[in-house]
């Protein structure tokens, strides 16, 4: 006995049969719903008896699903189920799914227009159709477990033959806005995902091309882009794609065999680029061959429109080679043909240029060299293969660089790019204020100007601009450069780029000798020396003084500039000098 709150809940088990199902025990296994004096049999029977009677109407599933449920758990009325009694439902339902479908093949109608009447609608479907919408209604507003839908669906695509998996994924698609929802596709994606899994593996590749690209887009729809389930993390190569090819000679053969061989061995080294190291000189060596008869064999513009297909032809395309032997001199002069081959030696190329993870993939590293001559020999090869052969390479290359960031992302574990938009606020919290404009461009200088408007005389007094004396200007960093007046270095004047600034330029106007000595001394060599300490000045224009006189001994060879033009040109290159020291 449980207490389930509402009543009190005795669950029965009945006497099955040994040979049933454990799914058709279910069936059997009755709830006794006790509330004051009313009794009610709640089980998985009962519920298929509820939702058979809803079905049977076509009713919106809005407007029959909660009330169904609802009937279905009598008394209690409970607006959303707990674990066990979502268990419950979801073996009844499954059962009434698996009823329909066999009645549905009795009948020898299709499964989801099963129970369809005349006076229905082209737009609605049968009981199958109405039961989805129900289930899919309650689980969409959080009534009953979520993933049970999905469950009900791969249920049903296993019971169908191809022809019904159709239809039934014609109705996974029109709902797939509901379905992909975060909250209800959450709890159901890994159910969707085999589902479709399953469904891609009952489908021929050649036969229901169509169908396979509608599974793949919705996977790609539903799924995120960085979702791992559909991405090769391992790297693993499809060695299952075998290229078939004569190998004993035929009577009559309009090349060389040996040729024909070499050829189409190279189509065993693409389909495992991962094997190719430990062979890598049968590779080059075959590869070496097939290029060397490309190039013996240059096309021009006139093979490219003989060969080129119409526009009605596009459809024609083979997804293998012709791998015939009196197709060979033919295909050689394809420009089309020899643009895969070089392609796929490009796209070897790139996988064996890409740094291995692990110590055995370490000997790409001593390829290197002779992987980029052949590259560049490919490039080479597709530059000159008409038409735009130019164009066409840069396309081809634009894809590889792409494709390096996938690698990349692939090794880095697969990690979310992908940035929620940013909400936009309301109109009333997010209105941008307006930047203010200003008169004169900046909230200064149109004070300024506001200043001298009122008063006529700001801009002409003289004590406006006042330029203080250099011996003034730079007492304050004689004394920072003091040791006794105990100033750290880093609170120094000579960081302030600004005060250095302006030092400079009233040297260079008031102090030209003190303005040189800024290239030798820096910044400390420009303050006069009758400011410094004795200890200070030896130690700053001590090593200045050795320099002048050795300078003074030099020869009288050197040419020598007129004091007003040295001082000119002295004068230039110390404040070019400084403004690229500052700025």
């Amino acid at each position: 006995m449980v207490d389930a709150g509402g009543g009190l809940r005795v669950q029965l088990q009945h006497v099955a049969d040994p040979v049933f199902s454990a799914l058709q025990s279910d069936r059997n296994r009755i709830l006794v719903s006790s509330s004051r004096s009313q009794l009610r049999p709640i089980g998985g029977k009962y519920f298929q008896d509820v939702f058979k009677q809803a079905i049977s109407h076509s009713s919106p599933a809005a407007a029959v699903a909660l009330a169904t449920m609802q009937e279905a758990m009598k008394p209690q009325k409970h607006a959303v189920l707990v674990q066990d009694e979502n268990q419950l439902l979801e073996n009844a339902l499954r059962l009434l799914l698996q009823e329909l479908v066999g009645a549905a093949v009795d009948a020898g109608e299709p499964v989801m227009q099963y129970g369809r009447s005349i006076d229905d609608s082209d737009n609605s479907g049968g009981l199958i159709t109405r039961l989805l919408d129900i289930v899919l209604y309650l689980c969409e507003k959080s009534h009953v477990e979520g993933g049970m839908v999905f469950q009900l669906l791969e249920d049903l695509t296993e019971v169908s033959t191809i022809k019904d998996c159709k239809e039934v994924f014609a109705y996974i698609e029109g709902k797939q806005e509901v379905l992909g929802k975060t909250e209800l596709f959450g709890r159901g994606k890994l159910v969707m995902l085999r589902t479709c899994n399953q469904l891609l593996r009952r489908l021929s590749k050649a036969n229901d091309v169509v169908f396979c690209g509608r599974i793949l887009m919705f996977l790609a729809h539903v799924f995120p882009l960085y979702e791992r389930s559909a991405v090769n993390i391992k790297g693993v190569f499809n060695t299952s794609n075998e290229t078939n090819y004569e190998k004993d000679q035929p009577d009559d053969v309009p090349i060389d065999f040996n040729f024909y061989k070499t050829f189409w061995g190279l189509q065993e080294h693409f389909s495992n680029p991962a094997a190719l190291i430990p062979r890598w000189h049968i590779f080059s060596a075959s590869l070496t061959i097939v290029l060397s008869a490309f190039d013996a064999q240059p096309l021009g513009d006139d093979d490219s429109t003989s060969h080129q297909l119409d526009e009605g032809d596009d459809m024609t395309f083979n997804t293998k080679y012709l791998t015939s032997s009196n197709l060979m001199s033919l295909e050689l002069k394809d420009p089309s043909f020899r643009r895969h081959v070089l392609v796929q030696c490009l796209i070897v190329f790139d996988y064996l240029k890409t740094p291995g993870k692990t110590e055995k993939e370490a000997a790409r590293e001593s390829l290197k060299d002779e992987v980029k001559v052949l590259e560049d020999r490919v490039k080479r090869l597709l530059e000159s293969t008409p038409p735009k052969g130019k164009d066409f390479l840069k396309s081809i290359e634009h894809l590889l660089e792409r494709e390096k960031n996938w690698v990349w992302w692939k090794r880095d574990g697969c990690p979310p790019f992908e940035k929620n938009v940013s909400e936009r606020k309301s109109s009333i919290e997010g209105t941008k204020k307006r930047k203010q404009r200003w008169r004169l461009g900046n909230k200064e200088l149109s004070q300024l100007w506001k200043w001298a408007d009122q008063n006529p005389n700001a801009l002409t007094d003289p004590q406006r601009v006042k330029t203080p004396p250099v011996h003034e200007y730079w007492t304050a960093l004689a004394e920072d450069m003091d040791p006794m007046s105990g100033i750290e270095a880093e609170y120094s004047h000579k960081n302030d780029k600004v005060y250095c600034w302006k030092g400079l330029r009233f040297s260079a106007r008031q102090d030209l000798e003190g303005f040189a000595r800024f290239t030798e001394l820096g910044i400390e060599g420009v303050v006069p020396p009758e400011l410094l300490t004795q200890e200070v000045r030896l130690k700053v224009h001590g090593k200045s003084d050795k320099s002048k006189q050795k300078a003074a001994k030099k020869g009288d060879d050197a040419a020598t500039v007129p004091p007003s033009e040295e001082n000119q040109v002295l004068s230039t290159l110390q404040f070019k000098r400084m403004e690229a020291t500052f700025f």
